[in-house]
């Protein structure tokens, strides 16, 4: 196989399963690693992909924090999908936990209850789309406002969760990594995070196909510590069969 139609396998590969070792790549296309290493170089000097420890990923996998009128114009169809499936695990009395972001944004929004339901938030956007509900009782976490977010972070709100005990958390992340886990760009939003996991059952994650392969600079927890994903059909078939590995339920929508 000639260097240009190698090059053009790994990258057909990465688009294919998300990310790729070393070790993987040279079996698939009978080099040594050693090619496989410089093909990845100069792959990656062309910025075709990102190197990553023994491996590739087809992009640069750690993300910056954007405003979140940034972020609600990215995917908007497919958070409106996530968001209205995510609705379906709702019961009637649940207490539950909704995280911030714009895909648990668009679940907010998509709520219409028929009888009692208990939400605790940290995202005011959140509470302001459900507020018109009258059988919705909203318990708004109080603390330091983040203005990209629209939500609260800090000791204080952390503080608060202890004291509930809710059946589901519905959380958006901005990177998910199979290796890495689940993340935020943001050290404090992901430990107000890590607080609502204490205080949840179990842990939905709602997000769709662009955060997967990205990693933020907070990280929330291991891929063991969700029960669920609920994301859009772009995600690989192959990152899929990986999180079912973990014991975590993919719904794709």
């Amino acid at each position: 196989m000639k260097l240009p139609e190698r090059h053009r396998k790994i990258l057909e590969i990465l688009k294919s399963n998300g990310n790729i070792a070393v070790n993987e790549l040279s079996e698939m296309l009978k080099v040594s690693s050693v090619t496989i290493r410089k093909d990845l170089g100069i792959l990656e000097d062309q910025q075709l992909l990102f190197r990553s420890h023994g491996g590739a990923l087809p992009l640069e996998p750690y993300i910056a924090n954007r405003h979140i009128q940034e972020k609600i114009k990215v995917f908007p169809e497919e958070k409106k999908r996530i968001g209205a499936k995510a609705t379906e695990l709702l019961i009637p009395g649940d207490a539950i936990i909704i995280g911030s972001g714009t895909t648990v944004q668009a679940f907010a929004q998509c709520i219409n209850p028929k009888s009692s339901l208990t939400v605790v938030t940290s995202a005011m956007n959140v509470a302001t789309a459900l507020v018109h509900h009258p059988q919705i009782e909203i318990f708004q976490l109080g603390g330091f406002v983040r203005h990209t977010s629209n939500s609260v972070v800090g000791n204080y709100a952390e503080s608060i969760l202890t004291n509930f005990s809710c059946s589901k958390l519905f959380l958006g992340v901005d990177g998910i990594d199979l290796r890495y886990g689940f993340s935020t760009t943001n050290a404090m939003e992901a430990q107000i995070n890590r607080a609502m996991l204490k205080a949840a059952q179990e842990t939905i994650i709602l997000a769709d196909s662009s955060k997967f392969g990205r990693r933020g600079f907070g990280k929330i927890c291991d891929l063991g510590s969700v029960s669920q994903i609920i994301t859009d059909t772009g995600v690989s078939h192959k990152t899929i069969q990986e999180l079912e590995k973990h014991g975590i339920l993919v719904t794709t929508v």
